[in-house]
């Protein structure tokens, strides 16, 4: 520990003797100063023993000696060093008063002690203490290296709380808790997620201090502009030296971790992707054999493949497709908390995939493909269940959290497969590209493949180009019943709607089934189609399906 007026007072050699405050000995002394100016307040930094033999002063005018410690006491100064035998045989009872009175120590110094020799101790005492902080510190490193080794974060983590007497946490780039230590220090690091997320919004390296039922420290982790990770020390009080070596250590030990795993990523994408393709060509043994323990039972267990393209990529491939988009305002700031994806969709959906599984202890193939992310996971898993949260909160953001789609589109378009195997991969994929398509012709985020085989075709028909279909084969018709030449268009969906039942379809408009059966050759004889025609008669009872929602 650095010196104190009471290591001091006990060194032998000194000789000091305490006159004042005898009960604030144990305070730390930065460093000892000689000044024989009336005010030395402008050149004191605080917590120096200032020594004096009070050549400028009236020691023994109680007012000015008031006033002379006041302001000492004021600045910082930890306490003051009288040498006897100078300018006065004994210390003055002014200046011992004046002491008593503000609470500041009032060293004697001998005649025989110079004020060098105490210069000298305080300065050699601050060397042996930061001399047992460096190896104090290269101890820690040492033993979080080896725990690192031999145990990975877990065990460096438990050997940091140990070092700094109190706990750390290890947060994962979504800002959730990947390991603690001691045990019970989990529950107090989950609650400083918050804190995290916006340590996160701050290009890395970056820290920060919490405060609360103790006193935390948060550091980012990785050296791009993204943090990769977070790291929490929580103690008591301040970090003393050797702590702050053992906390930089953590850091420097962390980051190599997370940087070195960047290549290794890149490997298991490349293999990744290998896996996915044998799967898609119907060769689930090889990619089983090349997988090896890589994705643990994944292959065998039911999965979910997920698709996702970014809007600008889902805008530019349905506008190849021929289908109309309206333009795309930029998303507004919604009263939600949504993800900060940082002008990356894809990237935060993989993070936040990945961290969902390493959290629950499941396997997850996350496959970078051009302008899409190709997923699979566990069906009914918590990867699964976070890409759903994910693409809902970024839908609320941007409906403003109404029910109906917002004009402008999704940030990010998610298409789900049903649940498959590896035989079926190459339909899971099929699926999750259908589920993909009718999400970015809807303006949703996604959308489940379930959802099609349960629900119903006709919200598919409000795309634009099928409007244009319907109003151009309908139009005839309207501009016919415009002349008020008849109602074709209504006797029309009656005869449609009954399954060409004249008699109930006529009972339906309230005329003469010779009537009907005239105005269904109008339509023929305009249209130039036949009834008769089953292809026909669905296109017409879409089209009329298509114009009614868009006047509804």
């Amino acid at each position: 520990m650095p010196p104190t007026l009471a290591s001091l007072v006990h060194h032998s050699a000194l000789k000091l003797t305490v006159r004042a405050g005898e009960d604030r000995l144990d305070v730390p002394v930065r460093w000892a100063h000689v000044s024989e100016l009336a005010d030395p307040v402008p050149y004191m930094e605080g917590g120096e023993l200032l020594l004096i033999t009070a050549l400028t002063l009236d020691a023994e005018d109680p007012d000015a000696m008031r006033r002379y410690v006041k302001r000492l006491a004021g600045a910082g100064v930890v306490g003051l060093g009288f040498a006897v035998g100078v300018n006065y045989e004994e210390t003055p009872k002014a200046l011992v008063d004046a002491a008593e009175e503000e609470g500041l120590p009032l060293l004697e110094v001998p005649r025989r002690t110079p004020f060098l020799a105490i210069s000298k101790a305080v300065s050699a005492a601050i060397a042996a203490d930061q001399y047992r902080a460096v190896t104090a510190g290269f101890a820690a490193q040492r033993e979080l290296t080896k725990q690192a080794l031999s145990d990975g974060p877990q065990g460096l983590l438990a050997a940091l709380a140990g070092q700094v007497d109190g706990w750390a946490a290890l947060y994962d780039a979504s800002g959730a808790v990947v390991a603690a230590a001691p045990e019970w220090a989990g529950r107090r690091a989950g609650r400083l997620t918050p804190d995290v997320e916006r340590l996160r919004e701050r290009p890395a390296p970056a820290s920060s201090v919490v405060g609360g039922e103790d006193r935390v420290e948060l550091h980012s982790l990785g050296t791009g502009r993204r943090p990769r990770a977070a790291l929490a020390v929580g103690t008591a009080a301040a970090l003393g030296t050797a702590e702050r070596y053992a906390v930089h250590s953590a850091i420097a030990l962390l980051t190599l971790t997370t940087e070195r795993s960047r290549p290794l990523h890149a490997a298991e994408q490349r293999i990744g992707a290998a896996v996915l393709r044998m799967l898609l060509a119907g060769q689930p043994e090889h990619a089983r054999t090349v997988a090896g323990d890589l994705y643990g039972e994944l292959l065998d267990a039911p999965f979910r493949l997920i698709l996702a393209e970014s809007a600008s990529a889902s805008a530019a491939r349905a506008h190849a497709d021929g289908h109309a988009r309206v333009a795309a305002a930029k998303p507004s700031k919604a009263q939600v908390a949504v993800p900060d994806t940082n002008g990356d969709p894809l990237g935060g959906l993989a993070e936040i995939v990945e961290s969902a599984a390493a959290r629950s202890g499941e396997s997850v193939l996350v496959v970078p493909d051009g302008e899409r992310l190709v997923v699979l996971a566990v069906d009914g898993g918590a990867a699964v269940a976070a890409c759903g949260e994910y693409a809902l909160a970024l839908d609320a953001a941007r409906t403003g959290g109404r029910e109906q789609p917002a004009a402008e589109e999704a940030e990010l378009v998610v298409g789900l497969s049903a649940p498959a195997g590896p035989i079926a991969a190459a339909g899971a994929y099929k699926q999750a590209e259908q589920a993909l398509s009718v999400a970015r012709r809807r303006g949703r985020s996604l959308v489940e493949h379930e959802e099609l085989a349960a629900g119903s075709v006709l919200p598919l028909l409000a795309d634009d180009a099928v409007r244009a279909f319907a109003d151009g084969l309908l139009r005839p018709l309207y501009e016919h019943d415009a002349t008020g030449r008849g109602d074709l268009v209504a006797s029309l969906r009656a005869w449609l709607s009954r399954h060409g039942q004249w008699d109930a379809a006529a009972a339906d408009l309230g005329v003469h089934r010779h009537t009907l059966r005239y105005r269904m050759r109008r339509v023929e004889e305009i249209l130039g189609r036949s009834l008769d025609d089953p292809d026909v008669r669905m296109e017409l009872w879409l089209a009329l399906k298509t114009t009614a929602a868009a006047v509804e």
